[in-house]
């Protein structure tokens, strides 16, 4: 029987699809209500569950992990998602995972997650982690710089569609669950609505023309949809200044302090937890975030439960940003006393989310001469710095993460479903049926 294909094209709307002919031949094109925070890793967890934040505990992309003392964004083990998921859901059902998160230790048959080498000398070199071992090396090598970063572009989408095409071909899997990266980029970088936006939905919709015409059920949806957002908030700033905040310094560098801090805050796209120690520092530091430019609503115990993001995971406030707004990590108060990873692609160093990531610091006439220099170290096998992101982040024009205002800016779903709104939690129910009619 022909098998289930459920491509998830981040970044996907209404107004894109409008620009990609191949993609809209799927079906017709249902809204898609996401969780809040309408950010990746939330809401592929809500489609893998049929559950809210509040349920299967994927607050963010990251969050402060009480009981280690450290905040970390980009975590990979699917433990941290607490309920079944759609992979164990169907006895026998043969699955393949495709770069979807919290892949490492999922109940997927077959998978691929980005997963660098972190060599003993302190060298990073693209990889990726496989279920089997044996897929890694039928696949050619994993393009991470182009996954994420400065170079991120177009052929990580390339190689996923690749990836996808052999293991539909290969390994015949029942349910294959794809993950398309593309519009992420430029829609961050430029903004949704200018040329970068037009020829990325282009892009996207020509490198999945070869799995589009498989033999298969395709089922299309996306997780958010990117806005127009050119206001940066530093919500650490604020609470260091508000004497909330702690660092401690080495090496002259200055790291936050989240043991002894009375209030900080981990910024995710257009929303942010503030942890906050004390009981009594509540009202304070709720005091400080909600009289911040860009701020337009500060969630207590209340305003959670009504978002579905009661979870222990969560910050005792979570600040939502307005729409042309969005949250740095950055608490530092002087750019030299900022630490050295604040100037890498460092995902998993960083307290909080980095879109300037996506940038060539554009301050620095010598920026690419010194990239090139890294890369060359890079590929004699020494050790490199590839320090080129740009601490001023004023060049981002689009982020995600709040409810969106207009369903023409949210996410799609695109399958043979009935109905022309259907919530995020539904897609795990919509999909078990899709397997029940096949069969699987």
């Amino acid at each position: 029987m022909a098998p289930i294909v459920v491509i998830n094209v981040v970044g996907l709307t209404p107004r894109l699809l409008a620009l990609m002919p191949g993609v809209a031949k799927v079906g017709a094109a249902a809204a898609l209500r996401p969780v809040l925070p309408a950010v990746t890793c939330s809401m592929q967890a809500t489609l893998l569950t049929g559950a809210p934040p509040r349920e299967h505990g994927i607050v963010g992309n990251g969050w402060y992990f009480r009981d280690l003392g450290e905040i970390f964004l980009w975590r990979q083990h699917n433990a941290l998602i607490q309920g079944g998921q759609l992979w164990d859901s169907t006895p026998g059902l043969r699955t393949a995972n495709v770069c979807w998160w919290y892949a490492m230790g999922a109940a997927s048959d077959l998978l691929i997650t980005p997963r660098p080498i972190y060599h003993a000398d302190g060298r990073k070199s693209p990889d990726c982690y496989t279920r089997p071992p044996s897929l890694h090396d039928e696949l050619p090598p994993f393009p991470l710089f182009s996954y994420w970063g400065p170079g991120a572009g177009i052929a990580s989408t390339e190689w996923i569609v690749g990836a996808s095409v052999h293991i539909l071909h290969a390994h015949r899997p029942d349910l294959l669950m794809v993950y398309v990266p593309h519009l992420d980029y430029d829609l961050q970088r430029y903004g949704p609505d200018g040329p970068e936006a037009v020829a990325a939905a282009r892009a996207v919709d020509a490198a999945l023309a070869p799995l589009l015409a498989e033999d298969a059920t395709v089922v299309v949806l996306s997780e958010y949809g990117i806005t127009p957002a050119a206001r940066p908030v530093d919500i650490n700033r604020a609470l260091r200044s508000a004497g909330l905040l702690e660092v401690y310094t080495q090496a002259g560098m200055e790291y936050l302090d989240p043991w002894t801090s009375r209030a900080f805050a981990v910024a995710d796209h257009q929303l942010a937890h503030v942890y906050v120690r004390d009981p009594a520092d509540l009202p304070r530091a709720r005091s400080v975030v909600a009289e911040l430019p860009g701020v337009d609503e500060v969630l207590d115990g209340v305003g959670k439960a009504k978002y579905g993001l009661d979870h222990e995971r969560s910050g005792e406030l979570v600040a939502v940003a307005e729409p042309d707004a969005w949250f740095t990590y950055y608490y530092w108060l002087d750019d030299a006393r900022a630490p050295d990873f604040a100037r890498l692609v460092e995902i998993h160093r960083k307290p909080g989310y980095d879109p300037a990531e996506l940038f060539m610091d554009p301050a620095d006439p010598f920026v690419k001469v010194r990239a090139g220099l890294a890369l060359a170290r890079k590929k004699l096998g020494m050790r490199y710095t590839m320090s080129v992101v740009p601490l001023d982040p004023s060049p981002v024009r689009g982020s995600h993460g709040r409810l969106p205002d207009s369903a023409d800016d949210g996410p799609v779903l695109l399958g043979p479903f009935d109905g022309d709104l259907h919530e995020a939690t539904a897609v795990k129910g919509l999909l078990e049926g899709l397997i029940a009619r096949r069969g699987g």
